[in-house]
């Protein structure tokens, strides 16, 4: 009977204290200056110092763990699918909004031409990329508005799109048009890299807040007025968008779902601090069974989690498919971070999301990385349709 085997390659195990210290050291104490000094947090921001990332990405390229989940063809490191768990899992412990070179996997399909011009400034921080996948109002993307029509080998677009990418001087836009309406998201969605400098593209929003507007992110709001793009800025094949990235998705929900284990780890870490420091009518509350209750629910829920994410990780590794697995990490550490803030708020004696509590940002951030309803039901209906497909009737 073979062993069952539970322990990460040693490997691994090296790059994941490496990763612990790295944010123990450089990034944990630049949570203050990201929080806020002042009473009443009006310096709070959402983002370091540019200076200050670029001196943090060139110890990571010192490192060499710059690229940790970009393919080796692509210039990244590649650790693989549990490496980047683990690197997730780690950066998932810190407001600290820093990444080993995190490009979105659309852009891996990038022909040699798009690469120069695209991908790479991306990857080295040159430019910024608006993922623009949602539209205004809408959570699903069934009834796609945006148009793209044809003309004298030219696309027109037309329509608004929203986009949570990071905003920046420098960048160009990931936009998914209809082309041929007829045909339905599995043939009729193209998609498009749209300059920025382009006639008729038009971007709003997305500045840095401080203080308690920092707390949430504003969303990048892109209008296409009749913009023209060329035919070779298109990004795989016309009408083929839905099929861009599937390869990469699946592994992508599951590091997604490692950084949340970290952020859980995280509250689990503080609000145990909270429990042995704390007094109430004289005695540390610790001691009081409803704590000790809310602290073996959080920590059971979060080792549930991270074994789901190994597993589907190390599968994924294996070149096995994964595509229900990830859907069931993704919902089940969705609903873990949102039961885990819950019972910290227990600890903490009020609600995790009130200004005020030392938890506030980071239960905000935590519970920001999960899937919106729209997202979790789609990963309900990928694991149903998993199951359905074994049923004989």
């Amino acid at each position: 009977m073979g062993q069952m085997d539970f322990e990460l390659p040693e490997e691994l195990k090296m790059v994941q204290s490496v990763l612990r210290d790295f944010v123990t050291q450089q990034l944990k104490p630049l949570e203050r200056s990201i929080l806020g000094r002042a009473a009443d947090l009006s310096d709070a921001t959402m983002y370091l110092p540019l200076e200050k990332e670029q001196e943090l990405m060139g110890m990571a390229k010192d490192m060499r763990l710059w690229g940790v989940g970009i393919p080796e063809e692509l210039g990244g490191v590649d650790l693989g699918t549990l490496g980047n768990c683990l690197v997730a899992e780690e950066l998932g412990q810190t407001v600290v909004l820093f990444t080993f070179g995190d490009v979105t996997p659309i852009l891996f399909e990038c022909n040699p031409e798009q690469k120069e011009k695209y991908f790479l400034p991306v990857f080295n921080r040159q430019k910024y990329a608006y993922l623009a996948l949602m539209e205004p109002g809408k959570e699903g993307f069934e009834n796609m508005e945006m148009r793209a029509e044809r003309t004298n080998g030219r696309y027109y677009l037309n329509g608004k799109k929203v986009s949570l990418s990071r905003a920046g001087e420098d960048y160009f836009a990931v936009v998914f048009g209809v082309t041929s309406p007829d045909k339905g998201l599995r043939g009729g969605v193209t998609c498009f890299l749209v300059d920025k400098d382009t006639p008729g593209f038009t971007v709003s929003g997305g500045s840095e807040k401080t203080g308690w507007e920092a707390q949430v992110r504003e969303p990048v709001s892109l209008t296409f007025d009749n913009c023209p793009v060329p035919a070779e800025n298109i990004l795989g094949e016309d009408g083929e968008a839905f099929y861009l990235g599937r390869k990469w998705l699946p592994a992508r929900r599951v590091v997604r779902s490692a950084k949340t284990v970290g952020a859980a780890q995280r509250i689990l870490d503080e609000a145990t601090i909270e429990a042995q420091t704390w007094t109430s009518f004289g005695q540390v509350i610790s001691r009081r069974a409803s704590i000790q209750a809310a602290l073996a629910d959080i920590a059971t829920n979060i080792h549930a989690a991270r074994l789901m994410v190994y597993e589907v990780a190390w599968k994924a590794d294996q070149r096995q498919p994964i595509q229900r697995e990830a859907a069931m990490v993704k919902l089940f550490v969705t609903q873990m971070i949102h039961y885990v803030a819950d019972n910290a708020a227990h600890i903490f004696n009020a609600p995790a999301y009130v200004g005020g509590l030392p938890m506030e940002r980071f239960c905000r951030n935590a519970i920001a990385m999960s899937s919106t309803n729209f997202a979790l039901q789609l990963q309900r209906n990928i694991i149903a349709r998993d199951i359905l497909k074994g049923l004989k009737i």
